[in-house]
């Protein structure tokens, strides 16, 4: 079993929410991580935090001395967190929506748990405008500061809304990251396609019934052209009072691809931003904290094991 989380506090939904409409969940999230880590103390669960690096600066002059000097040419400038830095406050102390900090070194001190990449700014490397070389130059900096405040330099990689261009895979590899996250094999996941209000709905209504399979897959298939595809089975969705009589749909089915993995010694991957437990925090990590339990229960009668993407991608790489 693998677990990701999609560390990125406001440069992660900036270009479609503000500090006042969505500060709550952001500081709420933040909130979450040290309760999160508990249990993953308490359970064994090896985990990946993909962490946007921007957030790793510890005041705004250092964020600046790290901003590549290509940025991208987005034909909508909108997502861009480049259009936002006027915003960004001077220290964690002052904006802790925008810098993460001191919970870094909280992160680092559990066992297990990896400080991976989510890009230098929240890049997107399918929109139209941005080029190769403004997605090189991103995760070079992404690298460079996250090696300055961990001493590591990172080696898998999470790219924002999951999206992956093929063609991007040899930077990657070359700027030394050995995994990756790619989509479920399944058109209802595909994000070279229309993102469709019919496809997300698809995506919502799979959370709770199985439209689409299992989403789990032999570590031998994991390895593609030199790098591992560490791909997603599982997002879990935030607990949400309007569909809260789905949520042991929800729960079972999580469980039942975690059974299938476990059973026929294959990879599941559940990931979430830690921004989604940032309201009815308590609700998520009681839910969570059964999924644990059950994976638990898959250790001792399977050997279920928990990995976090770049020890998937040690082990995945050699075995070719």
């Amino acid at each position: 079993m693998v677990v990701s989380l999609d560390t990125e506090l406001m440069p992660g939904v900036r270009d479609t929410r503000t500090i006042e409409t969505y500060g709550r969940n952001i500081l709420g999230g933040r909130d979450a991580i040290p309760k999160l880590l508990e249990l993953f103390s308490h359970y064994h669960i090896h985990a990946t935090w993909a962490v946007v690096g921007m957030l790793l600066a510890r005041n705004k002059a250092e964020l600046e001395r790290f901003l590549p000097e290509q940025k991208p040419t987005y034909a909508d400038a909108e997502p861009s967190n480049y259009h936002y830095l006027d915003a960004v406050g001077p220290d964690e102390h002052d904006d802790p929506c925008n810098y993460l900090g001191s919970l870094i070194d909280v992160i680092r001190s559990y066992p297990g748990q990896e400080i991976g990449s989510h890009t230098f700014a929240h890049y997107y490397c399918l929109a139209d405008g941005q080029l190769p070389e403004q997605f090189q130059a991103d995760l070079q900096a992404a690298k460079n500061i996250t090696e300055r405040r961990t001493g590591r330099l990172p080696t898998s990689l999470v790219l924002p809304r999951n999206e992956c261009n093929p063609s991007y895979l040899p930077i990657m590899k070359a700027l030394g990251f050995t995994a990756y996250r790619g989509w479920e094999l399944s058109k209802v996941y595909d994000q070279t396609l229309e993102q469709t209000n019919a496809r997300r709905l698809l995506r919502l209504m799979d959370a709770y019934l199985n439209l689409t399979g299992m989403h789990c897959y032999p570590m031998e298939s994991v390895v593609e052209n030199g790098i591992a595809n560490v791909r997603s089975s599982r997002f879990y969705r935030a607990y949400s009072p309007g569909l809260s009589v789905l949520e042991p749909l929800k729960l079972r089915r999580i469980r039942t691809q975690m059974e299938c993995a476990a059973r026929n010694g294959l990879v599941f991957h559940i990931w979430w931003h830690p921004h989604n437990l940032g309201v009815h925090t308590e609700r998520n990590l009681k839910d969570i904290r059964s999924l644990f339990e059950y994976y638990s229960y898959l250790h001792r009668r399977y050997g279920f094991r928990s990995k976090n993407m770049g020890e998937i991608a040690v082990e995945a790489l050699a075995c070719e």
